[in-house]
């Protein structure tokens, strides 16, 4: 009988502290798991095959495309990282210690931090080639955007190391047992990051993207107007280009489809609810906000051209072959 309840056990050798193992899987649980596994590797997949393109492809190093880049690595690290953990060890037995569990929920949180900085810097980029295409070019150069992508990691490090600083002093300090990696988010926590990492960014989002959206308007109704287009011919830089107008639409899709997988998970807060990481409800909500990472490459696929021609040239290994990186994309 003894025996039995050790085996039971996540560490037997620590019989007062250990926590159980889980129960054995049943039917729904095992369907869910498949389907969990299945996004993970969709998700890593596809933004993989994202990195791989504006990384080789030549004719795709432009400034938006850094962006996207920048976006499909923190996607690419959600699949890589984030599912597989969450999928395979947060349900079990946690047998990575205490200084695992902190730097695993460190990436997390950086991770979800960086995309929605890459979203902020995506409608910045996207708002000065509506609103403002004839300084365009001189504004938004690769090495500003670089820049820009560098200090949005830097600080997403930063931030959430000073948000989960107490977490970090003691990452063992809300587990019940030994064998848990609980991350607990107290309501004060939650707002002020509610607030910085979502409400502020949201909002210059939204602002930018009503902006954008005036802007693609009036000049859809200038070019109607055959008074104005003789104007406009003289002055064809101040035309928006189809191809900018494109990329605004695509991207305001990947920008809305964030909105509605990450709003969720913030909404506890709202409501004055902590958050911990190890109840049902929030692991639902995490893997909502885990799904935009598989969302991002999809939309590329079926809006991007340049996309699936570099899957197919990819697919084919044609990339290994000398001057690949030349070949016409767009």
């Amino acid at each position: 009988m003894e025996t039995s309840q050790m085996d039971e056990l996540c560490f037997p050798q620590l019989f007062n502290k250990s926590c159980r193992k889980p129960a054995p899987a049943q039917s729904d649980v095992l369907l869910a798991n498949i389907l969990q596994s299945f996004i993970t590797l969709i998700t890593a997949a596809l933004n993989l095959l994202v990195i791989i393109s504006i990384s080789h492809f030549r004719q795709l190093h432009t400034p938006t495309n850094l962006l996207i880049l920048s976006l499909a690595v923190s996607d690419f690290l959600v699949g890589l990282i984030v599912m597989p953990v969450e999928h395979f060890l947060t349900g079990a037995c946690w047998y990575l210690g205490d200084l695992m569990c902190a730097l695993y929920n460190i990436v997390t949180f950086t991770i979800a931090s960086s995309t929605v900085g890459n979203m902020v810097l995506i409608s910045i980029d996207r708002y000065f080639a509506i609103c403002d295409p004839l300084h365009y070019t001189t504004r938004v150069t690769l090495n500003r955007t670089q820049i820009c992508i560098c200090l949005c990691w830097i600080c997403s490090v930063i931030y959430n190391c000073l948000i989960l600083k107490d977490f970090l002093s003691q990452p063992d300090s809300q587990n019940s047992c030994h064998g848990e990696c609980v991350f607990f988010i107290n309501n004060i926590t939650g707002t002020v990051d509610f607030v910085v990492n979502f409400i502020a960014p949201i909002t210059v989002i939204i602002v930018l993207y009503i902006r954008v959206f005036v802007v693609a308007v009036s000049q859809a109704r200038a070019m109607r107007s055959h008074v104005i287009a003789v104007t406009m011919q003289r002055s064809v830089g101040a035309t928006v280009k189809k191809s900018e107008m494109k990329a605004a639409r695509t991207l305001g899709v990947v920008v809305l489809v964030f909105l509605i997988c990450f709003f969720p998970c913030y909404t506890p807060y709202l409501i004055g609810e902590d958050i911990e990481t190890s109840s049902s409800t929030s692991t639902i909500l995490l893997w909502l906000l885990y799904f935009n990472s598989c969302l991002n490459p999809l939309i590329y696929a079926s809006l991007y051209p340049w996309f699936r021609k570099s899957i197919k040239l990819i697919v084919t290994l044609k990339i290994l072959k000398s001057c690949s990186c030349d070949s016409k994309i767009l």
